[in-house]
């Protein structure tokens, strides 16, 4: 074979090599931007929700009107309510709950480890909870403040005559450090008697251990129901603290927060709208558009948050408006009997207020 041949060969063969080389080599950019506009499909809150068919709310269970498990097994209360609601919004079915019983220190953890889907427990929104702790807290379901509770012959009046005396608070809460701030400011010493228990914090008060206990007045109104004698004892007029109570979300999934927060929403416009449990089907043909928007017989507002249209009408139907939430809790006919105030709706002088719906 001369030479000329061979090298027309030699050459072929290092031609053909490269075409395989460029080709394996082209292959695999290819895949890797393929791989980056085509991303695999994010495993959001909702979906696990819906993928296990039931929420997973975490709770108190121990202070009634918010949450609290009856001798019939059933749970009830305003934080209770809340997640019946999401459940509605998601299943139409506002049984589609687990409830986690969580005490102070271990519900801000099961939250960010995903142990719960949903904090619904009595919760105050504040400046370091919403930012180095990583909650997205939803709008605020109830206004609240911190009160001081006494026995009724007891001879203290107001905040300055706990001067020395041993007041009952639990630790790890906002009402811990409430009470150091508003002793300091006032220039009173005091002895604080703490507990991580919530049920130990007054228990040790009604066996006369502490002189006082402090919490947020709705949880004394609630806690005094429980004990041997409601009637001796008494909750001063002084509030050292402004408590707006929300439920929480983890940060990072605008989905899932918007909707709780769309949920909670959704409870005060119903009773904005005037549309309740009980005349829910009487707004079927509403030609108001503002209604018609709310019950999802208009427009696809639900879909936006990966809900149906009409998740603002189950959560009426199985749950009812914030106003009836409130009345079977903490209402008029209950024990607690807290007068609304502040948690009235905005056009009635109180402080709930609904974005629109549209």
């Amino acid at each position: 074979m001369n030479f000329r041949k061979l090298s027309a060969i030699l050459s072929g063969i290092v031609a053909l090599d490269l075409i395989f080389f460029l080709t394996g080599c082209s292959d695999e950019p290819q895949n890797k931007q393929s791989n980056i506009n085509n991303p695999p499909a994010q495993v959001t809150r909702v979906n696990r929700i819906k993928n296990r068919s039931q929420l997973v709310c975490g709770i108190s269970g121990e202070l009634p009107g918010f949450s609290f498990v009856g001798t019939d097994a059933k749970y009830s209360g305003i934080d209770v309510d809340i997640c019946r609601a999401v459940a509605a919004a998601i299943f139409d079915n506002p049984d589609a709950v687990e409830y986690r019983h969580l005490n102070t220190k271990e519900r801000f953890t099961a939250l960010q480890t995903g142990e719960v889907d949903i904090l619904s427990r009595n919760t105050s929104w504040t400046f370091s909870r919403a930012t180095s702790q990583g909650l997205e807290f939803a709008p605020v379901v109830f206004y609240d403040g911190q009160a001081v509770m006494v026995g009724k012959n007891s001879n203290i009046k107001s905040i300055k005559d706990l001067k020395d005396k041993a007041i009952c608070v639990q630790t790890g809460t906002t009402t811990e450090q409430n009470l150091a701030d508003q002793m300091r400011k006032r220039g009173l010493t005091y002895k604080p008697v703490v507990f991580e228990d919530v049920n130990v914090t007054f228990a040790t008060y009604a066996e006369g251990r502490c002189d006082a206990v402090t919490t947020d007045r709705s949880g004394l109104v609630s806690r005094r129901t429980t004990l041997p004698k409601p009637e001796d004892n008494v909750i001063l007029d002084d509030i050292l603290s402004s408590e707006p109570l929300a439920p929480a979300v983890a940060k990072g999934d605008t989905q899932w927060s918007d909707i709780v927060k769309w949920t909670v929403y959704a409870l005060i416009k119903g009773e904005e709208l005037g549309i309740n449990s009980q005349n829910l089907s009487q707004f079927a043909n509403s030609k108001d558009p503002d209604i018609k928007r709310f019950l999802g017989t208009e427009g696809n507002l639900g879909s936006g948050i990966g809900l149906t249209n009409d998740f603002a009408a189950r959560i009426i139907k199985h749950v009812g408006n914030y106003g009836e939430i409130y009345e079977r809790n903490l209402g008029t006919k209950t024990k607690l009997n807290l007068p609304r105030g502040q948690n009235q709706l905005g056009i009635k002088g109180g402080l709930l207020y609904s974005p629109p719906f549209r």
